[in-house]
């Protein structure tokens, strides 16, 4: 039942998750309210892993969520659930989009663009928010509700990014030892 589940959740993230991997971040975090597969701090790791392996982080999430719940085939369910809707709509769009092209097909087009847009900024906004604050805390200080050391390395990162363009793996590993390095020093 698991695998039939999985699947068909899957499925529908695939079929309607434009705009990308990160855009499959919302229905993440419905399936985390819905069935409890994961929590909010468990899906914010899972971001973190997709990120930093190789691989689109729709298909890696999925991989991750499958393999978390059910092993090895619960890994391989849930990536053929999310690639399936997108394998069979590119197959069907690239054999009539060029006899179909009209004003039609680019207004839905200049619509997805923006819904795309939205629905990324909105997964960024919640990863930013888990990640940035110190959430579930009664404080009576409005700066206990930040985690500056996590702001600290955002800002670095962000900027050195636009400065320097280092391969995002190096950005990587690099805040992973701050990480360690602020963990064993706190």
């Amino acid at each position: 039942m698991i695998f039939l589940k999985l699947f068909y959740e899957f499925f529908k993230i695939g079929l309607f998750s434009v705009g990308g991997g990160m855009a499959t971040i919302p229905f993440l975090y419905d399936l985390s309210s819905r069935y409890g597969w994961f929590t909010v701090s468990e899906l914010t790791d899972m971001i973190a892993v997709a990120e930093s392996t190789p691989g689109p982080i729709g298909v890696n999430m999925a991989t991750y969520c499958g393999f978390h719940h059910a092993g090895i085939p619960g890994a391989v369910v849930a990536t053929l659930g999310l690639v399936l809707p997108s394998l069979v709509i590119i197959m069907v769009i690239a054999m009539v989009l060029n006899k179909f092209r009209s004003s039609a097909v680019d207004s839905v087009f200049y619509g997805l663009r923006p819904a795309s847009v939205g629905l990324i900024a909105a997964a960024g906004f919640e990863v930013a928010k888990i990640s940035l604050m110190n959430l579930g805390i009664e404080t009576s200080n409005i700066l206990n509700y930040f985690n500056f050391k996590s702001i600290i390395l955002a800002v670095i990162i962000f900027f050195a990014m636009k400065k320097y363009k280092l391969h995002p793996l190096v950005y990587i590993a690099l805040s992973a030892v701050v990480g360690v390095v602020f963990n064993f020093s706190a």
